[in-house]
């Protein structure tokens, strides 16, 4: 019997590309096995006795005999690459349509309107990296005091501004009523505050990155099991993601290793439910910045954190550990690249069984609501029978 589920996603560590990446531009990405391959192998003892190397030739990581988890790897249903849809498939919620994206900068009659309603003129307007825009216009903003729009290949609409100039607060307003502006035909992913800091040639951005994604729409696993009794308490970027919505809790943290403290620390708590976190530095810090050696860094940081955790549950207790989305460090795009991801599922005494490759990131909704009785999930096939004959 499953008392507690501690759900962890690596953000960007996928696993192979997808049958549809050509579509996306992400031919060749393999987040994990282009990074090990690019520094000459990995040292991750303790995701190599889930089964990580057993999903592919990964570089120093071998295919243990026995796994001490089940390992698979999972496909997206929903279109897309992004984190909100990744999450929001993860929790059981599939997409339809795509959200939506601006290859050529935001449409002016949309920004007329949000230049109106915050009552600043802007700068930027195009598509670019969130460190390079504020080295290139970070001076003109804070001579102007215009904030800096700009977006991605993601469904993002990114405001920056120097915290000198316009505060934090004020920046988390106007990026609430760009939020209210971006609804209907516009209703991007994400609205992301980017608070920066330093001096010319010196701009760098500060940790009070604050998320504003849609509300989903329509129930998640967080929402049922909210509902139902069960604690839902996320970590990380996960109120964010979900808007707040369906979660008894939360601690904002914003780099690797606060997350997994908090993780660790929630193992000592009495309760029955969920744990929800992101790992947001694989994304955020290297990806994004093609750093592969950071990447491959940040891998055997978290996976001598994982140990901590491992040895802290309990036999009533299930680790998932998972992803959202790619982004390869190694190929020359800076974005998100559509692959699969890894699907770890520990609890200690259950001998680890290969899942293959699922269809859905829902099937991890779909198990964790079988497990809590309170299925069935209308999305994604449930693993839950590889351990609800476990005693515990």
């Amino acid at each position: 019997m499953i008392d507690r589920v501690f759900l962890i996603v690596l953000d960007g560590v996928g696993i192979g590309e997808l049958p549809d990446a050509q579509r996306y531009g992400d031919i060749g990405s393999d987040t994990i096995r282009n990074t090990a391959r690019a520094v000459g192998g990995l040292n991750l003892p303790v995701l190599e006795s889930f089964g990580l190397g057993c999903l592919g030739d990964i570089e120093g990581v071998p295919c243990t005999a026995n796994p001490v988890a089940s390992y698979g790897r999972m496909a997206e249903r929903s279109p897309g690459k992004d984190t909100t849809t990744g999450h929001w498939e993860i929790a059981g919620l599939i997409l339809d349509q795509p959200f939506p994206v601006y290859p050529k900068g935001f449409p002016e009659d949309l920004l007329a309107k949000f230049t109106s309603v915050i009552g600043r003129e802007i700068i930027g307007n195009e598509v670019a990296s969130g460190t390079e825009i504020i080295m290139r216009l970070g001076d003109e903003h804070v001579k102007t005091g215009k904030p800096i729009v700009y977006t991605s290949a993601d469904s993002v609409f990114q405001i920056a501004a120097h915290e000198d100039v316009i505060t934090v607060d004020e920046l988390y307003k106007i990026s609430a009523m760009a939020r209210a502006l971006l609804t209907g035909e516009h209703a991007v992913g994400r609205v992301i505050a980017r608070p920066f800091s330093g001096s010319s040639g010196n701009y760098a951005r500060t940790a009070r990155r604050k998320d504003f994604s849609l509300t989903p729409i329509a129930e998640t696993m967080l929402d049922r099991l909210c509902t139902r009794g069960f604690e839902v308490y996320g970590i990380g970027k996960i109120d964010d993601i979900f808007a707040n919505r369906g979660l008894t809790g939360s601690n904002h943290t914003t780099d690797n290793a606060a997350t997994l403290q908090a993780i660790l620390e929630r193992t000592a708590v009495d309760f029955k439910g969920l744990v929800f976190a992101n790992c947001i530095d694989f994304d955020m810090l290297y990806g994004h910045r093609n750093d592969y050696r950071g990447f491959a860094q940040a891998l055997e940081r978290v996976d001598a954190e994982l140990l901590k955790i491992q040895q802290a549950l309990t036999p009533r207790d299930l680790m998932i550990i998972t992803a959202d989305h790619g982004v390869d460090p190694t190929t020359p795009s800076t974005d998100h690249s559509r692959e699969h991801v890894p699907l770890l599922a520990y609890c200690s005494g259950v001998p680890g069984v290969n899942l293959g490759t699922r269809n859905s990131f829902g099937d991890i909704a779909a198990t964790i609501m079988e497990l809590f009785g309170v299925g069935p999930w209308p999305v994604g096939e449930s693993f839950a029978n590889v351990f609800q004959h476990h005693k515990g």
